[in-house]
């Protein structure tokens, strides 16, 4: 079963609220997250993403594309970073995710289907 891990918040407001010795630890603790899933198999992609206050947002008002600086949801609820695993199961998912949501507030897990629903 395939999982998407997502982490929300923005490096602009952790590096203000964290210590450096905090952050120093997420990022070796994300290395070897990374590192254990990737020698299990089940670490399809990981990416960390930009600051949200260089992110667009592009919306559609009145049938036309209208672009907008920033994110679509504030700071510390826009997305920050992601895995896509391959897991056994949901169990092994939660378990994950469980692991990572010590360095963040939240984390989402939602299970990626191979396809569209069916109806």
């Amino acid at each position: 079963m395939k999982y998407m891990l997502m982490m929300f918040g923005d490096a602009d407001t952790m590096m203000h609220v964290r210590t450096a010795e905090w952050v120093a630890e997420m990022i070796e603790f994300m290395h070897g997250f990374n590192a254990e899933t990737a020698h299990s198999g089940e670490l399809i992609e990981a990416r960390g993403l930009a600051d949200p206050g260089k992110a667009k947002t592009v919306s559609l008002i009145d049938g036309k594309a209208e672009i907008s600086d920033g994110p679509f949801a504030d700071g510390r609820h826009s997305l920050a970073g992601f895995w896509v695993l391959n897991v056994a199961d949901e169990a092994r998912a939660i378990e994950l995710a469980s692991r990572v949501v010590v360095w963040a507030e939240h984390v989402e897990l939602r299970e990626v289907p191979e396809g569209p629903p069916v109806r």
